[in-house]
């Protein structure tokens, strides 16, 4: 299949499950209350439910902070930030799965001299190049398929993101339980 054909599934991809989430009612239903309310009502089906959402929000472009402050509110800093990192370390992985059976390594060949250039990069230092993305992008949409798509290695992948979400996890942790704290949310 042509690297063209590939990319216009993902894309289609994209859309469909877009689609499904504006289309089934989800998107009525879904906000920061939903998913505390999910947590607060039973902890083990809120938190596989929680994980559900935060991966078929990262499908469909919805960022992960949102999920975060959800969880920050409705389990506290520690156990919000331990939910979040379990669900975005799911997210990432399926995510890569999805994308890379759909799209392969579509990005491979095509960019000119930067797409190459950063492809280089990526090949030469994959565990350090996630990681750093991680840090500075967390589970951005964008650059969980992109990376899906860049032909680098699961083993890589993987072990870059598990050691480059939990600092900015943290960090954003301490700030939503500062601002829920700060407007008398908790």
């Amino acid at each position: 299949m042509s690297r063209s054909i590939r990319l216009a599934a993902v894309a289609l991809f994209v859309v469909v499950c877009w689609a499904v989430f504006e289309f089934s009612g989800l998107r009525e239903r879904f906000s920061l209350r939903m998913l505390h309310d999910a947590f607060a009502a039973h902890v083990v089906t809120g938190l596989l439910l929680y994980i559900a959402l935060f991966t078929l929000g990262n499908l469909i472009q919805i960022p992960g902070w949102l999920f975060l402050a959800a969880a920050v509110l409705a389990l506290g800093r520690f156990w919000g930030g331990i939910a979040t990192y379990v669900a975005a370390c799911v997210c990432c992985i399926f995510t890569f799965f999805v994308i890379r059976a759909i799209g392969g390594d579509a990005l491979r060949g095509i960019g000119g001299r930067v797409g190459q250039r950063l492809l280089t990069r990526l090949d030469a230092h994959p565990v350090q190049s996630v990681l750093l993305l991680r840090m500075l992008m967390q589970t951005a949409p964008a650059l969980n398929y992109v990376l899906a798509l860049s032909g680098i290695d699961f083993g890589s992948y993987l072990l870059g993101t598990l050691l480059g979400l939990p600092a900015p996890i943290a960090v954003y942790c301490i700030f939503f339980d500062g601002i829920a704290r700060w407007l008398h949310w908790t």
